[in-house]
């Protein structure tokens, strides 16, 4: 079915069934309901705390000794922000985070696997793509700088795609 089908459709019910049908894909399905949740009651400096709280545990465990240094955990969070609508500005700052945890932890202790500077890599495209989308340059471009110029300083295996990419938000 289409988006114009479904207008079709919904146009044809009465306020109450609309409602209706609306409860009921509430009570059936738990991203509706995180969805109106966050329509309703959008804390999003909490959601955006929380968020930094679990990637922060992923590179410097609270409970356990050994980090996991999973992007996936950021990358699950960022995903799901951008379905919520969070506000661009808060999301950057989330991306931003990641990338500076990480750097944080390397700083300490060199990783020896391509795969983590590889990772980190797409983390930062995807940063300077948000950024350009959203014409957030002015708020972040520093940061960004930043991030770029630590891969040099603690000479990462790729530090010169990191500097291209940075080049590349110049120039827009």
């Amino acid at each position: 079915m289409g988006k114009r089908d479904l207008k079709n459709y919904l146009g044809q019910l009465d306020k109450k069934q609309i409602a209706d049908q609306l409860l009921e894909l509430y009570d059936k399905f738990p991203e509706v309901k995180t969805y109106y949740d966050f329509v309703f009651n959008p804390k999003e400096e909490k959601l955006i705390g929380e968020a930094k709280a679990k990637i922060s545990n992923e590179y410097f465990p609270v409970k356990s000794r050994r980090p996991k240094l999973r992007r996936s955990t950021a990358q699950k969070y960022i995903k799901h922000f951008v379905s919520l609508g969070v506000d661009p500005i808060a999301l950057a700052d989330l991306m931003l985070y990641n990338l500076e945890i990480a750097q944080r932890y390397t700083a300490k202790r060199e990783r020896r696997y391509a795969s983590f500077y590889k990772s980190m890599l797409n983390s930062f495209v995807q940063v300077i793509d948000f950024v350009i989308a959203n014409g957030l340059k002015p708020d972040f471009a520093d940061r960004i700088r930043s991030i770029s110029d630590q891969t040099h300083k603690q000479n990462w295996e790729n530090y010169h795609a990191f500097e291209q990419e940075l080049e590349r938000l110049i120039e827009q």
